[in-house]
């Protein structure tokens, strides 16, 4: 089974070993984590951190991204890997890290009238459709089948979109059920509970008129988003094997080694 651990200023990051994968074999404890952005960890933190003995951090974010926010705090010299996942024509990423890092909305007026649920399950679909989301997607599971780079984390900015795409991905290459695959999405929603009313109740105190319902859907994963995300998946390639090997690349080949690297 899976060491119990968490880390207060990442609370929804957490190990993936012990899902049940191809042929009964699981997951592998203590190599595949995934987290949110590591710049708010506090000193309590780091031995667990420490702990971990992490070779490889994966980055998901857009430089713009990284240029605002506090520097991931790390322990010892993991190898970073930045794989933007970013589409620039669409503010949803940057209005998720601006609501993160407590960052003033006023840009971000028009996006939440037009509706930010809709908005967030058009970024779901554009996961799957977007060239560069392929290109960066497949990047990245490269980067977790490389030789060197285990165990490995992958982040991006809260840890609960690109970070729980790739998490649908590199589990269903692992043949993980999709309703296990599932519940880890939307887990992130108990272990980041408490951090999201905390980031709400701040930003209500400093701006009293604030349509909450506007921002919450950026904070949380909702069942509606991964659906939109495999509608387009079935949509373009007839489900997930189709998309795997089709836009990512996840050939037999492939597939074996993720097994072989990461299932007991």
């Amino acid at each position: 089974m899976t060491a119990e651990w968490s880390l207060t200023g990442a609370p929804n990051a957490r190990d993936l070993g012990g899902l049940v994968g191809a042929d009964g074999r699981r997951v592998r404890s203590g190599v595949l984590i995934r987290a949110s952005g590591l710049g708010r960890l506090v000193d309590d933190d780091l031995p667990t951190l420490g702990k971990l003995g992490l070779s490889c951090v994966l980055d998901l974010r857009a430089a713009t991204e990284i240029e605002v926010a506090p520097p991931d705090r790390l322990v010892g010299e993991p190898r970073v890997v930045h794989v933007p996942v970013h589409d620039p024509q669409h503010p949803v990423f940057t209005y998720v890290s601006s609501v993160m890092l407590g960052h003033d909305l006023s840009a971000y007026e028009a996006l939440a009238r037009e509706g930010t649920t809709g908005a967030m399950e058009a970024i779901y679909r554009w996961f799957v459709a977007g060239p560069a989301a392929a290109v960066a997607f497949t990047r990245a599971v490269r980067t977790v089948a490389e030789d060197a780079n285990l165990p490995l984390l992958y982040h991006c900015s809260a840890g609960k979109d690109r970070t729980g795409w790739l998490s649908v991905i590199l589990l269903t290459a692992l043949g993980v059920d999709r309703d296990a695959i599932r519940a880890d999405y939307l887990r992130t929603n108990d272990l980041a509970d408490g951090t999201n009313e905390a980031i709400l109740g701040a930003m209500l105190v400093r701006r009293p008129n604030l349509d909450l319902e506007a921002i919450r859907p950026v904070l949380e994963a909702r069942e509606s988003y991964l659906a939109a995300a495999y509608d387009e998946v079935d949509r373009r390639h007839g489900g997930m094997d189709g998309y795997l090997r089709e836009a990512l690349g996840i050939d037999d080949a492939l597939r074996a080694t993720l097994r072989e690297r990461l299932l007991d």
